[in-house]
């Protein structure tokens, strides 16, 4: 471990930066894109923006908590990827730095998006993803220590995600492009949930109050169950409405079993570490599967 000091390695602040995550951050533009091209509206390179919007997000938001937790001691027992704070391989205020320049980039390439799209009004938006992803842990009451992580990551990484990208290319949205937002929306919060429940005891003995602490452990279970079979209704939805390919989603489900085995089994800790992966693949994989869909 290094001293306050000591700057991490780059593996660490890969690490650190939860490269699992990720699909939160692509799949609500892929099938923001997917509804765009069904309206005869893409662009290429505002897809792109989008993109580089919601990665610089949720890297700022994933630094920001690690910052966060880290100085409030929540990580300290933490069960999971390397926390770069609690575990002190990096100093607080390097954190913070990449924290704070994540979501200054965020905040710069959203400007330039909302510039080129003339849709102005969208600046609010982008302002209240910023203070989200800083307000989740940082400050005097994080929402997040209260039980509404769930709620704030269903509207930022699904509805506005998902809206958001179609908006700026098509400047309206549609049905397909609200179902997509609910259903990506709902694999965001799975993501979330089942990370939460791995971290009931801890949260617990620190006093973070998540929805997963307020549930207790079988809530949560049936929370993250509801959670990830709400995509594949709003996929039966669309094949007998306006959009007869949604089922190829349902491919996406392939994914799943392992995550709802553990789930079903009652696992915790590190064994619910898979679960977080393989419904973060599952997300992505439902977003292409809902663009091909809507455009074939």
């Amino acid at each position: 471990m290094a001293l306050n000091g000591a700057m991490a390695s780059l593996s660490e602040w890969i690490e650190g930066a939860r490269p699992r995550t990720l699909p939160n951050a692509v799949a609500p533009v892929v099938a923001g894109v997917g509804a765009a091209i069904a309206l005869d509206s893409f662009s290429w390179w505002r897809s792109v923006l989008a993109l580089l919007v919601s990665l610089s997000l949720i890297v700022g938001v994933n630094y920001a908590n690690d910052y966060s937790d880290g100085i409030r001691g929540t990580d300290e027992n933490r069960v999971g990827p390397l926390r770069l704070v609690g575990s002190k391989v990096a100093a607080p205020k390097a954190v913070l730095t990449a924290a704070l320049v994540s979501l200054g980039l965020a905040g710069v390439l959203g400007l330039v998006l909302v510039a080129v799209s003339g849709h102005w009004w969208l600046l609010g938006m982008g302002a209240l993803c910023i203070l989200g992803a800083w307000f989740y842990t940082g400050g005097k009451k994080p929402y997040g220590y209260y039980g509404f992580g769930e709620i704030a990551v269903f509207v930022f990484f699904g509805l506005a995600g998902v809206l958001g990208t179609v908006y700026v290319q098509a400047g309206r949205v549609s049905w397909a492009a609200l179902a997509c937002a609910v259903a990506v929306g709902c694999f965001s919060t799975a993501v979330l949930t089942a990370n939460n429940l791995r971290d009931i005891p801890t949260d617990i003995e620190s006093g973070k109050r998540t929805l997963a602490t307020r549930l207790g452990d079988q809530g949560t279970r049936r929370l993250y169950l509801a959670l990830i079979a709400v995509p594949f209704v709003l996929s039966g939805i669309l094949q007998f409405t306006t959009h007869s390919l949604a089922a190829l989603t349902v491919l996406s489900a392939a994914l799943l079993p392992q995550s709802v085995k553990a789930i079903l089994r009652d696992a915790t800790g590190r064994e619910l570490i898979p679960a977080l992966r393989d419904t973060g693949l599952a997300m992505l994989a439902w977003a292409v599967l809902a663009a091909v869909g809507l455009n074939l």
